[in-house]
């Protein structure tokens, strides 16, 4: 059984819903899966992971958010080299970019980028399955 952990940060609930989606397609597929928000996770918590799904909603000018999610995510990048990785998030505006930008630092540090979702906003039904999707790939 493969292990999964579901790391997010989420302002308005949005990228929590993405994250509890995640995190039912993966146990649905048969992992272990941990899903935690990012003010509650540690670096550490991934090495005890096969694969790791990452959430930030688009801020700014389109980044992931910048107080939390990115210190944690570049302080992860060195530990998730080899690993299965999966991105998500919602946005508001623009076009995506901040999830290309980071599915780019993703696969540029060495992990194995299995797959990203993106929601425009609150995630519909269609959006929640995609999710539930991506976390099926990812534990598979």
């Amino acid at each position: 059984m493969s292990k999964v952990m579901v790391v997010y940060w989420s302002g308005s609930g949005n990228t929590e819903k993405m994250a509890e989606a995640v995190a039912k397609g993966a146990r649905e597929k048969g992992a272990e899966v941990e899903c935690k928000s990012v003010s509650n996770a540690s670096v550490d918590d991934l090495a005890a992971c096969d694969a790791v799904a990452l959430g930030s909603p688009a801020m700014g000018a389109e980044v992931i958010e910048e107080g939390e999610m990115e210190p944690f995510f570049s302080s992860a990048l060195p530990k998730l080299s080899g690993r299965r990785v999966a991105l998500f998030g919602s946005y508001d505006w623009g076009d995506g970019e901040w999830l290309r930008t980071w599915a780019d630092r993703v696969k540029d540090g060495g992990a194995v980028l299995v797959d990203s979702v993106k929601a425009h906003l609150e995630p519909d039904d269609s959006a929640l399955a995609e999710c539930a999707a991506l976390g099926a790939k990812l534990a598979g």
